[in-house]
């Protein structure tokens, strides 16, 4: 797939997510075969007002390109004004979200509620690639605020024609919570509609619903998101797929307990023993969840403070896993709590917060 003059071929993308795309993370999956990461969310007011805790999400080396950033905002004169100040910055893209459905965002005029105001959409693509210049201008939406309210086709054209170089279709509506299946026909019907590339995002947790989604649709490229938690894998193993046609399997213990610690000593290098051990915690606990001792594991990984010893009990941990120590447990359900929940990442007050600053 290009993108103005970046070729990521079929590669997979990371997305923004709240309180997890930091730089450790991002280095994470592209040292897994992520074509293209995210920075979080970035709040368009912010940038221009210069939020500490703006700039401090926005900031990247240039080690890490190629990278997009992501802008929520409706004024279109704060989106102009942003990009000019994300110039600097040198990203690779710059994405409108017109996806998030959280209920206190669309309130104010963000996100998805953006999906019902076609003029508006309108005027804020065309202001972003005049902003923008040479960097691709890319934006992510929903299928519409309901089923009885689709404006993708609609909204998919308008993004086209004012020269937007990529869509990203969330198959999903606005009203739709993460237990409901994401229909990818949708995305199918946009690349049937529009000439420029199109990214499918919406339940993808395996290398083959990407390859399914990909193949069904005939999407560019897809967007992962929840799938990506704990499971920098699934970008290697698409790659694999890619490449071969053979899947080369799940990560055995060795190898997720290795990702693991490497995960923790870049989160303690990037933030401090004391906050990197707090940031590692969630991620541990992401990496851990599809093997038995997952329970006995969250108990224990909150009471650790100091890195040494979180390193000492995850190598512990996994040397009891592959001695099939632990008893049994409902492993399916904690998957789907997971999935249904989206444990620990991006609830409605984050959100809230990014929209504000």
């Amino acid at each position: 797939m290009k993108i103005g003059n970046l070729d990521i071929g079929k590669k997979a993308i990371l997305a923004p997510m709240a309180e997890v795309t930091d730089a450790p993370f991002r280095q994470i999956c592209r040292e897994h075969g992520a074509g293209l990461t995210f920075t979080q969310m970035v709040s368009a007011k912010g940038v221009v007002e210069n939020a500490f805790a703006t700039l401090k999400v926005l900031a990247f080396s240039q080690s890490e390109k190629p990278i997009g950033v992501q802008l929520l905002g409706s004024d279109p004169e704060y989106i102009a004004k942003a990009i000019h100040e994300l110039h600097s910055f040198k990203p690779d893209l710059i994405d409108l979200n017109c996806g998030c459905s959280v209920p206190n965002v669309c309130r104010i005029g963000l996100g998805a509620s953006i999906l019902d105001k076609p003029d508006l959409l309108e005027k804020l693509v065309k202001t972003m690639v005049k902003a923008a210049g040479k960097i691709p201008v890319s934006v992510k939406i929903r299928v519409g605020g309901d089923r009885q309210h689709v404006t993708l086709m609609r909204n998919a054209k308008i993004i086209e024609d004012n020269g937007a170089s990529l869509i990203t279709v969330h198959a999903r509506f606005r009203s739709d919570s993460y237990k409901q299946e994401a229909d990818w026909s949708w995305i199918g019907k946009v690349k049937e509609a529009v000439s420029i590339p199109v990214v499918g995002n919406g339940s993808l947790f395996e290398p083959e619903e990407c390859l399914r989604m990909m193949n069904q649709t005939g999407c560019d490229s897809v967007f992962i998101a929840r799938g990506a938690l704990g499971n920098p894998f699934i970008f290697s193993r698409l790659n694999a797929m890619l490449s071969t046609g053979k899947d080369p399997g799940k990560p055995k213990i060795d190898e997720v307990a290795s990702a693991a610690l490497r995960h923790l000593s870049l989160l303690i290098k990037d933030s401090g023993q004391l906050q990197g051990v707090k940031k590692a915690r969630k991620h541990m606990i992401w990496y851990f969840r599809s093997f038995k001792g997952i329970s006995s594991f969250i108990e224990k990984i909150y009471s650790l403070e100091e890195a040494p010893l979180v390193e000492e009990y995850i190598s512990e941990h996994a040397d009891k896993i592959k001695k099939n120590v632990y008893p049994e447990e409902d492993l399916s359900s904690i998957s789907q709590s997971f999935k249904d929940r989206v444990l620990f990442w991006m609830n409605e007050k984050q959100t809230q917060e990014v929209a504000k600053q």
